[in-house]
């Protein structure tokens, strides 16, 4: 992590702080967590919590960004991607900022739709994501981690070549989606190119393996 980005990360960190005790005041007791598949609140939390939601896991992303690196055992380190890396971790840590500003901006009592806000931001980050998933190398915390692609550094690479495309095609089309109020199938679209990769990895490896390829 440049210091730059440190930086930038700090400072975010502190402003959903502040921002969460300027409305602190105004806040119901209970404020919705968590929704259903239906986007609609199915779990109301302490108004406190929120700066456990928010700001407390900003800083846990920001710190397993310093720790991921540190933790990796020979063989899958982030070393041959650390660019990547980065630019992921800070992708991460920017749709938890996008999401807590939701969702305190819904326990303030903005009117306005919650559902397809957080589903248009989970779709593009799912968009960047792939754009960068094919530059992604071997390793224990980020991409399509299954046996068949831990395993063999060419179905992983091949693994995620593959993800790269369809999970980008997803994330867009479940933005269109999400835009036009077909929120079930917007997370069919993110989800399915997830489940197509796991099962793209067991046939790429299968496929190695009969030709004694590995």
């Amino acid at each position: 992590m440049t210091r730059k980005i440190f930086i930038f990360e700090i400072l975010l960190i502190a402003a959903a702080l502040v921002a969460t005790a300027i409305l602190y005041p105004h806040l119901p007791a209970q404020v919705p967590m968590h929704w259903n598949l239906h986007f609609q609140p199915d779990r109301y939390d302490p108004k406190w919590t929120l700066f456990l939601f928010g700001p407390g896991f900003m800083a846990m992303v920001m710190l397993l960004t310093w720790i991921f690196p540190w933790l990796s055992p020979k063989r899958f380190e982030i070393d041959s991607f650390w660019s990547t890396y980065h630019q992921v971790m800070l992708l991460v840590f920017g749709i938890m900022t996008y999401i807590y500003a939701v969702v305190l901006w819904t326990a303030y009592g903005s009117s306005f739709d919650t559902s397809q806000a957080l589903l248009c931001g989970i779709c593009l980050f799912y968009a960047f994501f792939g754009n960068l998933m094919g530059k992604l190398r071997c390793n224990f915390y980020i991409g399509i981690r299954t046996p068949w692609t831990l395993a063999s550094e060419r179905v992983w690479n091949a693994t995620h070549r593959f993800a790269a495309r369809i999970t980008v095609a997803g994330g867009l089309v479940g933005l269109v989606l999400s835009i036009a109020g077909l929120y079930l199938l917007a997370l069919a679209a993110i989800v399915l190119p997830a489940l197509a990769s796991v099962i793209y990895s067991l046939v790429i490896y299968k496929q190695l393996e009969r030709q004694g390829e590995i």
